[in-house]
């Protein structure tokens, strides 16, 4: 490494060469790739599971490799699927009854897909992404030996390519086209100008950092995502394609098997919005001819929706799972606008088939329709709708064949009140592999749900019955542990799995059968080194009577009295009320296990870590951040107050840290208080007026809050930040609104004012980091930053200082 003398006398460090991949300690090594706990995940006859592995970093090579970022889909030219996708390392087939096990044998070196059940739950399917493609491969449960079926190449570029028919005999799939000739080549020179112009009314935009570019993106992106629908007999191996290649963005059969509704893209294109957004035909095919029985929309360019609005015209169109063949969607009443005065925001219509006539209204909703729940033999859905000036939810029971009975309310509640959460409904598959909300005896539905309380979280399930609202308890975790529903087995509620740990114990599966408890696993601890950290919940207040916690953790072999350099890491919140800003989030009896770019490593270095720490802000959902700095600096304040009243904090040995809105709020912490020796911000966005329509729930433009936006944005006040901050980012992040260039301009203010300020730039890395490489030297740059300008700071000169700038 090279560096400029000139640059050196004048106090700036200017790196010349690119810096190898460093790693930490190997304490830190150990623990960071010890394995984790798979996924269980149950057949839908409910004898047998899969549990899986999936593969927790992957190498540089794969991460960095080629790219194409087309209209929000980050594409692998070389296997024509999802760039680094996460892949499965291993795949076993667990038998309920007996807990033994079968492990699936592939090739060396596959990279497998998350397996898809058949509906008979006797088979799986599931991808192989090779060098050059992704094969379709099969195995059956009882006897488990997977087959590869030849002759299918699967486009994987917009979605799981897989799904299972009705006879559990045949698989529906997406496929390269085989005779779409080689990619585009880009030419040596444009042909003429970029052009865009808008005329009309106004919509706010986006910052999008995978739009479409070009004519030769939208080339590109046409070849890439069109695929070929194809019927693949697996008993003969026989593939039969079905209608026309196409740019399908959404396949489903309806629960007969005898339609199948297709919903595909086509120009124009837009180079500020994402194919999502891309004008669609939404159509239905006869299942046997794959002609054409009813064009249910024409959706157009969605390039005009309000912010926090819909677009107008059918949408979220979707088969009633417990009918034959009967579409349902929503149409919103408000012209999208979620500022518009109306009475009801939105429609949904239902349409039979043979889907004559018009589509008949089944109901309205006085806000904006959320989502619907379609319950088992029932007439009833649970339909959610969502208030946008109290951030307010509601479910309501609906008779879906009778329009004129009034809907029901079930529940209705703030929604980030945690403590009154009533759970999820507990759904279970149907023979035509559609899913619904298990319905029990006396007009019953089973509710699974995390449990928040002011001690922590302990989850349930619950009986709700829908005529009288009143919940049944049938099961819930004990204080001393933590044990969540992973599956239910019964419509009753007698028989479910579990996924239990404890301080102490590692996550395991366990069966729960009219009482009786049987493991199902048997994973030990792979990091006993980590038992020996404290952890605690510390509950205090701020100033202004806001009810605040964070989860004190201890390193291990902590010697108490001990007053230790400390890492405060947050993520800022809005509420409407501080009774919900104070609620306690988490629970103590999880099993401390440590992985990625986590905070908790600083644990390995002798740090005590404030985590989670409350940085509430409170108020009215169009105003709350007007007073946004003053409250995260408060909530800072307290938090450290209280960790040195306890005796575990030297408050003149303090840092912070964050990711994305986190590291917003770090540079905003360093930019307006003296309370931290030094920052660590991954991912962050520091300059709001490149978000000029809205963050986070900011619902006000720039145009319409321009002093909020400044006094917020930490870029403008980067003058102010003196002590040492870590700024890291991923070269290639898709989030919207923080652009790499986020940091990269950051960095130059800082610098440019003289600030003390590194700047890590990870190859190839989205908004969170995946490759090992990127993982381990993230970690080494957090420890050796705060080690030098933390742990080991020089004392301030007039001790600590808790004043805000």
């Amino acid at each position: 490494m090279r560096f400029s003398a000139l640059a050196i006398l004048a106090g700036v460090i200017c790196m010349a060469d690119d810096v190898v991949y460093q790693k930490p300690s190997k304490e830190v090594l150990d623990v960071l790739h010890a394995p984790g706990t798979p996924v269980l995940d149950v057949s839908p006859s409910k004898t047998h599971a899969v549990l899986v592995r999936m593969e927790r970093y992957p190498p540089i090579s794969e991460v960095a490799s080629t790219m194409l970022r087309l209209a929000g889909l980050r594409i692998s030219p070389s296997t024509n699927g999802p760039h680094s996708a996460r892949q499965v390392e291993s795949i076993e087939i667990l038998k309920l009854a007996d807990q033994s096990k079968s492990s699936l044998t592939m090739p060396a070196g596959s990279r497998m897909g998350v397996p898809r059940w058949s509906h008979d739950g006797n088979q799986i399917a599931f991808t192989n992404t090779t060098a050059t493609g992704i094969e379709l491969w099969v195995s059956s449960v009882a006897s488990p030996k997977p087959r590869k079926i030849d002759g299918v190449k699967l486009n994987g570029v917009l979605g799981n390519p897989i799904q299972w028919m009705a006879d559990n005999k045949t698989l529906l799939v997406s496929t390269i086209p085989g005779n779409r000739g080689p990619a585009p080549v880009r030419p040596p020179a444009p042909a003429g100008p970029k052009v865009e112009e808008s005329a009309g009314r106004a919509a706010g935009i986006w910052t999008n950092p995978d739009a479409l570019r070009d004519a030769f993106d939208e080339k590109q992106f046409e070849y890439y995502a069109t695929s070929q629908l194809a019927f693949v007999d697996l008993a003969t191996g026989k593939v039969t394609p079905y209608g026309k290649p196409g740019i399908y963005s959404g396949v489903s059969v309806s629960p007969d098997g005898e339609h199948i509704m297709t919903t595909s893209i086509h120009r124009p294109f837009s180079y500020l919005h994402y194919y999502s957004a891309f004008p669609k035909e939404v159509e239905v095919w006869n299942r046997a001819t794959g002609n054409l029985e009813r064009k249910v929309a024409s959706l157009p360019l969605e390039d005009r929706v309000p912010v926090d609005g819909v677009p107008v015209g059918a949408r979220a169109i979707q088969w009633r799972p417990n009918q034959p063949a009967t579409l349902l969607w929503v149409e919103a009443l408000d012209g999208g606008n979620p500022k518009e005065k109306v009475l009801n925001r939105d429609r949904m219509l239902m349409w039979k088939a043979p889907f004559s006539g018009e589509p008949a209204e089944v109901l309205k909703t006085e806000q904006r329709y959320q989502g619907i729940s379609f319950i088992e033999q029932s007439p009833l859905a649970m339909v959610n709708d969502f208030e946008r000036s109290r951030r307010w939810v509601r479910t309501f029971a609906v008779n879906l064949d009778n329009p004129s009975q009034q809907p029901k309310q079930i529940f209705s509640r703030d929604m980030r009140d945690r403590y009154r959460d009533p759970g999820q409904p507990v759904r279970t598959p149907l023979p035509n592999g559609q899913s619904v909300v298990a319905s029990t005896t006396g007009n019953a539905i089973l509710l699974d749900g995390d449990g928040a309380g002011p001690q922590g979280s302990r989850p349930f399930l619950d009986r709700l019955d829908l005529t009288t609202l009143k919940p049944e308890r049938l099961f819930q975790s004990s204080e001393d542990s933590y044990e969540v529903i992973n599956e239910v087995l019964d419509h009753e509620g007698k028989r479910f799995i579990t996924r239990k740990e404890t301080p102490t114990t590692p996550p395991n599966y366990f069966l729960h059968e009219n009482g009786k408890v049987t493991a199902l696993t048997n994973y030990t601890d792979p990091t006993p080194s980590l038992r020996n950290i404290k952890r605690q919940l510390v509950k205090y207040k701020r100033p202004d009577g806001v009810d605040l916690s964070f989860t004190l953790y201890l390193p291990p072999n902590y010697t108490p009295g001990t007053k230790l350099p400390t890492v405060v890491w947050a993520y800022p919140l809005e509420f409407n009320d501080a009774d919900t800003a104070g609620q306690v989030v988490g629970s103590q009896q999880r099993f401390t296990s440590i992985a990625g770019t986590s905070h908790l490593f600083f644990l390995l270095n002798g740090y005590a870590i404030l985590d989670a720490a409350s940085m509430p802000v409170v108020g009215s959902i169009e105003k709350v951040n007007d007073t946004y700095i003053e409250q995260i600096v408060s909530s800072a304040k307290a938090a450290i107050d209280k960790a040195a009243e306890m005796g575990v904090t030297d408050p003149d040995r303090v840092g912070v840290g964050g990711h994305s809105y986190g590291a917003f709020m770090t540079a905003n912490l360093l930019a307006h208080s003296d309370l931290f020796r030094a920052g660590i911000a991954r991912s962050g966005a520091y300059n709001r007026t490149l978000t000029p329509f809205g963050f986070q729930s900011e619902r006000r433009t720039l145009w319409e809050a321009p002093e909020t936006y400044l006094k917020m944005s930490p870029f403008m006040n980067a003058h102010k930040i003196k002590e040492p901050i870590l700024l890291i980012h991923g070269e290639a992040d898709n989030n919207q609104g923080t652009f790499p260039i986020q940091s990269e301009r950051m960095y130059q203010a800082i610098r440019g004012n003289g600030g003390h300020v590194r700047y890590v730039v990870l190859p190839g890395e989205s908004h969170g980091y995946a490759a090992k490489e990127s993982v381990e030297h993230t970690l080494w740059e957090m420890l050796s930053w705060f080690d030098k300008h933390v742990k080991n700071a020089p004392a301030r000169l007039g001790g600590a200082s808790t004043a805000a700038q």
